[in-house]
């Protein structure tokens, strides 16, 4: 990789002035997030001319508030808003350059070997085999500084609740993430201004410009282009970030084209495209981790503001034979720990609020087994999604499970996020209490960051959007790069899969094209 001169080579709305552009490349990414950063990068160091274009805005880091609802309109997919047609999913994804890298919390897991052998056996993917990913995790983890967390980065919650796993003899797991001397701000979902956080923003996009690739921000892929069964560009427009006004119209010629936009963009880009659909697979298994937040209330100021956002977790039941869910703890802003939350409204809710400084969170998260569709219908971008029986009994015995462990931690009483207020006063309530939970639509306050599957992975192109390699089977030379490839949910933050798979497509795509 380069390190020197890193900085991006990047045009916005507002450096374009004629109404139309015609660009000439070798490879088109579309897509600035984990895929396609990675991917600009390691084509570009190939010699090939490589365009990025994405839809998002470019925010400087120094631009950057520290505030999750400013931060919500700037950098996130519909200010924040997606969701699913119910309303009770929230599924946020960065929109701007760096993608969900800039608004994640930098937690990485590897791909748990239980499920490459899964995919293996029913998707056929014999080539992500453990021990070839095992050099691409080795690889991103160098690249993006994934490290576990330093003892001193632990968070003043994380280690309430570390006492009570030690209490119940629960095995905790220390976060690794992709930071380097962490500021320890708590403010990793509002995008980190000091740069601290790996993100592709500050690194996997400026190695990229160094080789000479070129990124269009506020540019907005409407149509991958095709001629005699191949990928050979893209149509696209620039609008303007601020009067959503069409400013330019944008023709790349390119005969490799690399779809990283997400898995809700890329298949809309694909159903917009009227292209790769001969199984019926785009936008399909769709699944998104649903979690929910159990907050925990002290009798004294606890101030759970100092610290990595995510300093622990337990995986004991992880996996679906397991139960399915896995814990993590959360440093949250008061703006989040008021969204994920129920506490009320009016006095209750003011209550709440007045003893923020009070409480601490953990959060379950079920590796989802139902899945949705991701669709464009009517030009209106829909995500059928619902949390199913099976799923929410999963999300049940995690919450028992998160309530156990944060009143041995000493919390006095714990809020529930459903939409009626609904509390927990000892442990002897715990069972009695999430027993009576009802799985029924717009009740939850559900939240989703990790998005999967719409364009899945497979070598039978009757079932699957790709091949092994991550090419379209319909479209030659058309690769898809991003977590929409992923056959299942994984039950773990999908951020170390994406980035190795990325890293292993952007190696196939040169062996198949350059060598």
């Amino acid at each position: 990789m380069s390190t020197q001169n890193n900085k991006l080579n990047i045009k916005t709305a507002k450096d374009i002035q004629d109404a139309s552009l015609i660009i000439d490349a070798d490879v088109v990414v579309i897509g600035s997030g984990a895929g396609g950063a990675i991917n600009a990068y390691e084509l570009a160091k190939q010699g090939k001319k490589v365009v990025v274009l994405e839809a998002g805005p470019y925010v400087p880091s120094s631009e950057f508030k520290e505030m999750m609802a400013v931060a919500m309109g700037s950098l996130y997919q519909d200010e924040g808003g997606q969701s699913n047609t119910h309303g009770d999913v929230t599924v946020l994804q960065g929109a701007c350059v760096g993608g969900s890298t800039v608004v994640n919390a930098a937690l990485c897991f590897r791909t748990p070997d239980y499920f490459l052998n899964l995919w293996k056996a029913e998707h056929g993917l014999v080539n992500l085999t453990p021990e070839l990913m095992s050099g691409y995790f080795d690889k991103v983890e160098k690249n993006l500084s994934i490290e576990p967390n330093a003892k001193h980065e632990t968070s003043i919650g994380a280690n309430l609740i570390l006492n009570g796993l030690n209490k119940l003899a629960i095995e905790p797991g220390v976060a690794k993430r992709n930071i380097r001397d962490c500021a320890m701000s708590g403010f990793c979902f509002s995008g980190c201004k000091t740069d601290r956080k790996q993100s592709m923003l500050v690194t996997y996009l400026p190695w990229a410009c160094n080789h000479g690739a070129e990124i269009y921000a506020d540019t907005r892929v409407i149509r991958i282009n095709t001629a005699n069964g191949q990928a050979s560009g893209v149509q696209a427009e620039v609008v303007d970030p601020k009067t959503k006004v069409v400013k330019a119209q944008v023709t790349v010629n390119a005969p490799i084209v690399v779809l990283a936009a997400g898995p809700i963009q890329s298949p809309i880009i694909l159903q917009k495209s009227g292209i790769a659909n001969s199984s019926g697979q785009v936008g399909k298994n769709f699944a998104c981790h649903p979690s929910l937040s159990v907050t925990a209330m002290f009798d004294k100021e606890v101030n759970d503001f100092h610290g990595a956002t995510h300093s622990l977790y337990v995986d004991t039941h992880t996996l679906p034979e397991e139960g399915g869910y896995i814990l993590l703890n959360a440093v949250q802003e008061p703006v989040e720990a008021s969204f994920q939350a129920e506490p009320g409204t009016g006095k209750n809710y003011v209550a709440y609020m007045e003893k923020y400084r009070n409480s601490i969170r953990l959060i379950t998260l079920v590796h989802d087994e139902n899945v949705g569709e991701v669709r464009f219908k009517d030009g209106v971008k829909e995500i059928l999604y619902e949390v199913d029986d099976h799923d929410f009994e999963a999300m049940k015995a995690g919450l028992k499970f998160n309530a156990r462990i944060l009143f041995a931690s000493g919390a006095s009483f714990l809020y529930l996020p459903t939409s009626d207020r609904t509390v927990i006063n000892s442990v002897d309530e715990i069972d009695s209490v999430i027993d009576q939970l009802k799985n029924e639509p717009a009740r939850y306050r559900y939240t989703s960051f990790h998005p999967q599957g719409t364009c899945r992975m497979g070598a039978d192109p009757a079932n699957s959007v790709v091949n092994p390699y991550g090419e379209s089977h319909d479209v030659k030379k058309l690769y898809i790069s991003d977590a929409s490839l992923l056959p299942t949910s994984i039950g773990y933050n999908p951020s170390e899969t994406v980035y190795a798979l990325s890293s292993y497509i952007a190696d196939e795509i040169i062996k198949a094209n350059f060598s």
